[in-house]
């Protein structure tokens, strides 16, 4: 005969066992959803200097915006661009250096890598901030021309050719000048490119020769954008990601925009700039939607970093970040590691 005076009993473990297991997976959904923020780890390394630029070469030269990645022979190449040189228009151009090892230090310059073509579409002297990726067996250098996004292949990751659009110029797509620091992933086969603007900005005269108007550029907030493409020609609207909050709505609060993928946690990491040089300052935001960093508001905002023009780099199982000197005479190299939130 079946004893009901069991029932209870069993039921009181029954619940207890449930709790428990409730408990367990909350805890461990916590333990995983613990917030990582990443740490510089060691040393820095210089990798690069104030270059010698021949004709165009000035003190007041600086190497800012820049790219580091591996040729299709193995060593690594930065390209910088160097502002404040004798340049004309703008004044700004590409450099490259060269190292056999990312953890060397004083890599070999190699020379100008690439100056202006206005006959292409480019603003004169207004190359800067690259960002460099390897797809399909081929080099892609995404680059900010002034007031668009353009961008340049290679076979072997040194000598970059520039790819034209069906107008014959180089431009893919714009939000007016000071259209930007791109910076690009490939999500769920989609290219995601993000890049700074401060819409609204103008010339101080109608051709392609002339500088941006500072005025003009200070009196408009600056924003971080994505768009997004299959096929590196047709490109989705502009989505602002991040803008505002602590970080400010200056007209350089939103400079350098770098996302990485942490795939042990599932988010994504966006690198914002706000200041170059001694009080230099980098705000990093977390989230797992990679369209959404936070408008106006800190929620995604986990850590904030003296340092500026970030970018993480892959190798061997180690990452790494490259970032200015506070001096803005170079570049500098060191391990970063992800730590809790303390």
């Amino acid at each position: 005969m079946f004893d009901c005076t069991h029932r209870p009993a069993r039921r009181g473990l029954e619940r207890t066992a449930l709790m428990l297991g409730l408990f367990y997976c909350c805890s461990t959904s916590l333990a995983a959803d613990k917030v990582l923020v990443p740490q510089i780890v060691g040393d820095w390394w210089q990798v690069a200097g104030s270059p010698d630029l021949g004709k165009y070469t000035t003190e007041k030269q600086q190497p800012v915006d820049f790219a580091v990645w591996q040729a299709a022979d193995g060593t690594w190449q930065l390209w910088s661009c160097i502002r404040a040189t004798s340049y004309p228009g703008a004044t700004r151009l590409f450099y490259r250096w060269e190292g056999d090892r990312l953890t060397d230090s004083n890599w070999k310059p190699m020379g100008i890598a690439m100056t202006s073509d206005t006959e292409l579409g480019e603003m004169e002297g207004y190359l800067q901030a690259p960002y460099v990726m390897r797809y399909h067996g081929e080099f892609l250098m995404f680059y900010g021309d002034g007031n668009q996004i353009a961008l340049a292949k290679s076979k072997d990751g040194k000598v970059f050719e520039r790819r034209l659009m069906p107008d014959g110029k180089v431009g893919m797509f714009t939000d007016g000048v000071g259209t930007r620091d791109p910076d690009v992933l490939r999500i769920r086969g989609v290219f995601h490119l993000y890049y700074s603007a401060n819409p609204g900005t103008a010339l101080t005269g109608s051709d392609l020769h002339t500088p941006v108007d500072r005025k003009s550029l200070e009196a408009s907030p600056n924003a971080d954008y994505l768009r997004t493409s299959k096929d590196l020609v047709h490109w989705s609207a502009a989505k602002r990601v991040a803008f505002g909050g602590a970080a400010g709505t200056g007209p350089w609060s939103a400079e350098c925009p770098f996302v990485y993928f942490h795939k042990a946690s599932g988010y994504y990491y966006l690198f914002r700039t706000q200041h170059y040089g001694e009080n230099a300052q980098t705000s990093v935001y977390r989230s797992r939607d990679p369209t959404n960093f936070g408008i106006n508001d800190d929620r995604y905002l986990v850590e904030t970093l003296p340092i500026a023009a970030t970018e993480i780099i892959e190798s061997g199982g180690q990452v790494y970040v490259a970032a200015l000197l506070p001096s803005l005479k170079g570049i500098q190299i060191a391990k970063l590691a992800w730590v809790p939130k303390t």
